[in-house]
């Protein structure tokens, strides 16, 4: 497997940025476990987390992904001529138009916080839990707010190449909720988490505003009614919003399903879905990050050659490293939980309820790493129709599925229509792809699937064997996930060796700067 040299320069950038998703993700399991420990799982946090659905929604329509996508060229461009009073009368005019459209659409939520409660988020809520949630999703609100300006920011520094700030601002936010468990959660209960949340996007927003000053940022009260650059940021937001709009609108209809569950539902998906999501950020979302910028040159450059060459090897080199560890959450998961998290007010009961949905959530975990970059194949070529027609069909079904699944699986059910669904939206994705590229060297994805498929297999056994040693020895949980990641990563690139995936052999080939011939 060459390495090409987009490949080379993709792989070594999302080592940096891997890195500190790492960081932030082991941060945001400090949390988890703090609010563990304090809460376990039960109808307060559920009302917590419910109280986040909506505000996330709105900081989705007003200032989340799709802000980055349509802000960073159009600020990048006035930079590159030199024309930084145009530059900083854009970020303010966008600064203050989130702000605007963020109070608005906050207060309006406010105001029919009880109605959005109780017939769309959480109608299977007793009344008492809908009240709290609805005063909960309050106070969320206003985070919601500083968090639009906080994204304005991390655009700005991103658009001057610098990322230090912007890495830094995910790392800091969970430490506001770790302080809201420590100091107000005992006198406010759940509702001292909320206010923690509060203080955290205030850190996330702090924390990069020294970087504006060193670059010069000067704040106009303007909303630039009259600039065209204003008008095309706005237009290139359109559907990449409706795109992220589905994809919230998904966690809603997955909340109002699990709400008619037993208490402790909507909680044990969050933990599972959050530990799930531990790898794939660090895998999936680094690489979706690192590898737009090359994948839209070679879109501009109209080098479909190109195109499918680089997303086929980070595919490779992706599914690589999500199967197995897909294999070491299913059966390192259930003493990892109780490592992280089994202390307090969580006991055995919730550490096995949070299992239930994280053992499900694990299917998917290739599917979303592989999504971030199939959706970003079709961004770079400026196409954010079909990918939002392609989710909203996926999303539908994967609820559908969610009822359906529930019934018997409960919130287990729920996770692994989430997971299905996943897979096949990417599925589409690549089909699609496949036509308008003609190939997207198929044969080399089947024999990469099957030669990681045997060796995960391998690593399985290997892992279900040391776990019974341990259990049978009585070595503890600690001894367990220890042991069985070190026996299952030994097994794994042993068995992979054997088999010739030179997908392995990528972080040393990008460390070491070598090429080896074709595989």
């Amino acid at each position: 497997m060459t390495i090409s040299t987009q490949g080379r320069h993709i792989a070594r950038n999302t080592l940096l940025v891997g890195a500190s998703f790492a960081l932030a993700g082991a941060v945001g399991l400090l949390r988890d476990m703090v609010v563990a420990r304090h809460f376990g799982i039960g109808a307060e946090l559920d009302a917590y987390y419910a109280a986040f659905r909506l505000p996330e929604l709105l900081f989705t329509i007003v200032a989340g992904g799709a802000l980055a996508t349509a802000f960073i060229p159009v600020l990048a461009e006035h930079l590159a001529q030199g024309d930084s009073d145009g530059a900083w009368r854009l970020a303010s005019a966008i600064t203050n138009l989130v702000v605007i459209a963020a109070s608005v659409l906050a207060a309006l939520a406010a105001l029919a916080a009880p109605m959005l409660v109780s017939r769309i988020i959480a109608p299977g809520f007793t009344p008492e839990a809908q009240a709290e949630t609805a005063s909960l999703m309050r106070l969320v609100l206003v985070s919601t707010i500083i968090f639009g300006i906080s994204a304005v920011q991390t655009s700005m520094l991103h658009s001057f190449k610098h990322f230090v700030l912007p890495a830094l601002a995910p790392i800091v936010y969970p430490l506001g909720i770790v302080m809201g468990a420590l100091w107000l959660a005992p006198s406010l209960g759940v509702r001292g988490l909320a206010w923690g949340a509060i203080v955290g996007s205030l850190l996330h927003m702090l924390v990069q505003a020294p970087g504006l000053i060193h670059y010069g940022f000067r704040w106009q009260p303007i909303i630039g009614r009259g600039m065209p650059s204003v008008r095309q940021v706005l237009a290139l937001m359109g559907p990449r919003v409706l795109d992220l709009a589905v994809w919230h609108l998904t966690l809603v209809g997955t909340t109002n399903l699990a709400s008619r569950l037993g208490a402790g539902s909507i909680a044990a998906l969050e933990w599972g879905w959050s530990v799930m999501q531990f790898p794939e950020t660090m895998i999936g979302t680094a690489f979706g990050l690192v590898a737009l910028p090359t994948l839209a040159d070679l879109a501009a450059q109209r080098d479909i050659p190109g195109l499918r060459r680089t997303l086929v090897e980070i595919l490779r080199a992706v599914l690589a490293l999500t199967v197995p560890a897909s294999v070491g959450l299913i059966l390192l998961g259930r003493p990892l939980l109780s490592i992280l998290y089994q202390r307090g007010a969580f006991d055995v009961a919730a550490g096995d309820a949070v299992f239930e949905a994280l053992r499900w959530y694990a299917l998917g975990l290739a599917g979303h790493a592989c999504l971030e970059l199939a959706a970003r194949a079709f961004f770079a070529q400026k196409d954010t129709v079909r990918p939002l027609i392609i989710a909203a069909i996926w999303s539908a079904g994967g609820l559908a599925g969610g009822v359906l699944l529930m019934g018997a699986m409960g919130h287990g059910g729920l996770a692994l229509a989430n997971s299905l669904a996943i897979t096949g939206e990417v599925v589409t994705l690549l089909i699609v792809l496949r036509r308008r590229w003609q190939g997207i060297e198929a044969r080399q994805l089947a024999a990469t699937l099957a030669r990681v498929g045997a060796a995960s297999a391998i690593m399985a056994g290997a892992v279900a064997g040391t776990l019974a040693l341990v259990q049978r020895a009585g070595l503890g949980d600690l001894v367990a996930v220890a042991g069985g990641a070190l026996v299952g990563l030994l097994a794994y690139l042993l068995a992979g060796a054997a088999l010739g995936m030179q997908e392995l052999r990528w972080p040393v080939q990008v460390i070491l700067r070598r090429r080896t011939p074709s595989g």
